[in-house]
């Protein structure tokens, strides 16, 4: 009976990395989910409103697709590094919830600032070439 005693012991650190690293994908892919719907809402409602005001034609609409189309590999790949990272902390949990809350927030930051900075920059070049 004492010889199972070691085994056993090891079972719930496996089952706990385990499930540590698919809490950690479940709330970095979440986040990524959101993120993208935060700034794809943010991207609809600042920066088509000033390609808006500077011209009338479709070109509000490529730039949209063009943007949120050119935000998701990047998405992916802040996803797919944030696998290996956790896959590599897993067993030191405080350095796991450490960079959960780095990647975490790293997405909201793009999400969030990225939108806000091609606003910057179309308002910019409207004021530029308009004078």
């Amino acid at each position: 009976m004492t010889a199972n005693r070691p085994f056993m012991a090891m079972e719930p650190s496996v089952a706990d990395r385990a499930a540590r690293l698919e809490s950690a994908h479940k709330r970095v892919s979440n986040a990524v989910a959101y993120g993208l719907m935060v700034y794809t809402a943010l991207q609809i409602f600042l920066t088509m409103r000033a390609l808006e005001e500077a011209d009338n034609t479709l070109l509000p609409m490529i730039a949209l697709v063009v943007l949120v189309g050119a935000i998701i590999p990047l998405y992916r790949r802040m996803e797919k590094r944030w696998d290996a990272t956790a896959a590599r902390l897993a067993d030191d949990p405080p350095a796991l919830a450490t960079a959960l809350n780095r990647a975490r927030l790293t997405v909201w930051a793009v999400s969030i600032g990225l939108p806000l900075l091609v606003t910057v920059l179309i308002e910019g070049l409207i004021a530029l070439f308009a004078h």
